[in-house]
Parts: structure tokens; C-alpha cells; sequence
């Protein structure tokens, strides 16, 4: 198993990148505010943060990924139109990419691991940007016949794969259209297009990459895993739960990932209210038990 940099300037090397770009957005809002940034548009662009990220974590990842629960047709066929929305791939290829992630974690094979160059400063800092984003531009796809044959199977998630590029349109255009309505003017569209579409797009993404390659690097690990994976709280609200990614590589197929006092985890949440109204079925919640025999000593 690869160990993390011990250098007092990785450590600061590393924490500059994780906080700074974070920085950079919350200080953008308040700047921007009075200066194309509305109420409107903070509305929309919550409303489709939360309709896209919550498609993620709890649809591409927990349930088509993962199996964490079984969902009704109408809901799978929902969460996986959510996920899309989220343009970060299809969600056959999201799939096949993660199972992928899971089956050579750390390792040669990982699409996106961030210790893929060493563990120097420099290596580290290299892998970071590679998990971060630069994987995407090596195009190494996984194979969906190898990695998702159960979603290649899926006539309804097939049809969602094939509808992908027509969401993307859906996902960066309805925020312009709804804004136009509600201000009656073009400013207003194209103002609710950047914060809602454009930016609002760029922040979940950044969000993704960053349980890719911060959460591999910094961060708790209070539980066994094969691999770096760890534990990033300042995350947690943001990605619904996903930063708890010690947590998840713990015990991939559960449907939670906060397990420990006090770890907020919107995604299980939202589960769990699917499961209270019937929509949901065979969740796999953690096991104390089992839970107990991953902790590390």
C-alpha cells in the first residue's frame, strides 16, 4: 500500500490545493452580487444542484453503481435522467468507470488514482491533478460490456445513455428559460444560464473530480480499506454524503457513507425517505457489527 507524503511542504502543498479554488467561488458570489447574480438566479441554481447532485450520489452511484437499494421503475429511470443532468457522462460510462475505480482502487488499472506517479511532492501533486481531471483527457473509457453488462442490459437505462446528449441541452438551457420567464427579460436568461447552467455545472463537477483526488490524499482513515481512500468532512454537504469515502470503500454496497456520529449524508437521507414512501426496497444500511470489525486499530 502506498504511503501519503510526510513533508510539512507536501502537506501545505497539498492543502493549497485543495482550499484555495473554494476560495476563489466564495468569493465570486458576494463580488458578483448586484453585478448579474439575482435571487432568481440562486434559486435555479440550488434547485439544480440539488436535482443534479442528488442524481449522482444517490442514482448513479449508490443505486446503479452500487446496488445499495432497489428502486422502482419510475424512480431508476428518474434518478438516472437526475445523473445526466449533471453532465458528467452517461450513465452507463459513469458506471463503468466507477466499477472500474473499485475493482484496481490505488492501483494499476485505476482509471484515477491519485497516486498513480508516486509519493513525492511532486508525484503526489502530479497524480492530483491527473485524478482530478487530467484522467478525462487520456480518454482511457472503461469497457461497458466488462464493467456494466447489467446496465448494457437495461433497455430503460439504455434509452437514458442515448437521450444523454439532448439532456445536456435540457440541463444547461432550462435555467435560461426559466429565468427569462420569471425577469421577462434576455439579461435575465442569460444571467440565469451562467450562475445556473454554466456555473452551477462547474462547481458539482469540481465537486466529483474532488472525491477522485482530494479523497484519496487528505483526510481520516478510520476504517480499513484496500486502497488510500479517506474520509474529507469539509466536503460532505457538497458532494451529499460521497466525501465520507473511507466510509464507502470500506463497505462499497452501503447506502451509507456517513457512518459515524455527526457525518452528515444528504444521499442516504433522500434514500431513506424513498424507502419510507415505498419506492425503495432492500436498502443495504450498515451493519454495527460489521462496521466494528473495519475499524482500524
Amino acid at each position: 500500500m502506498l504511503a501519503a507524503p510526510q513533508s510539512r511542504a507536501g502537506a501545505i502543498a497539498i492543502w493549497i490545493f485543495v482550499v484555495t479554488p473554494f476560495i476563489g467561488l466564495l468569493a465570486a458570489v458576494p463580488v458578483a452580487w448586484g453585478w448579474g447574480l439575482s435571487g432568481v438566479d440562486v434559486t435555479l441554481a440550488i434547485t439544480t444542484y440539488l436535482i443534479s447532485g442528488f442524481g449522482i450520489a444517490a442514482g448513479f452511484h449508490r443505486h446503479l453503481t452500487h446496488g445499495s437499494f432497489k428502486a422502482r421503475r419510475g424512480l431508476r429511470v428518474a434518478l438516472a435522467v437526475a445523473g445526466s443532468l449533471a453532465v458528467e457522462g452517461s450513465p452507463t460510462q459513469w458506471v463503468a468507470n466507477h466499477r472500474r475505480h473499485h475493482a484496481y482502487s490505488d492501483r494499476e488499472g485505476d482509471p484515477h488514482s491519485p497516486w498513480r506517479y508516486g509519493t513525492s511532492v511532486s508525484a503526489v501533486l502530479k497524480g492530483l491533478f491527473h485524478a482530478h481531471i487530467g484522467w478525462m483527457f487520456r480518454r482511457e473509457l472503461s469497457n461497458r460490456e466488462r464493467f456494466a453488462p447489467d446496465l448494457v442490459a437495461d433497455r430503460d437505462i439504455q434509452v437514458v445513455d442515448r437521450l444523454f446528449g439532448p439532456l445536456v441541452a435540457v440541463s444547461l438551457l432550462t435555467p435560461a428559460l426559466v429565468g427569462g420567464l420569471v425577469t421577462g427579460t434576455w439579461a435575465g436568461a442569460l444571467s440565469a444560464f451562467f450562475w445556473a447552467g454554466l456555473v452551477r455545472m462547474a462547481v458539482l463537477h469540481h465537486v466529483t473530480w474532488s472525491v477522485n483526488s482530494i479523497c484519496h490524499v487528505v483526510g481520516d482513515r478510520p476504517f480499513v480499506s484496500k486502497d488510500r481512500a479517506t474520509n474529507f468532512w469539509p466536503l460532505a454537504i457538497l458532494s451529499f454524503g460521497e466525501s465520507w469515502h473511507n466510509s464507502h470503500h470500506a463497505d462499497p454496497t452501503g447506502a451509507r457513507h456517513g457512518v459515524l456520529r455527526g457525518q452528515i449524508d444528504p444521499a442516504a437521507r433522500l434514500i431513506w425517505i424513498f424507502e419510507k414512501l415505498g419506492l425503495a426496497r432492500d436498502v443495504r444500511w450498515p451493519v454495527p457489527e460489521r462496521l466494528a470489525a473495519k475499524r482500524a486499530r
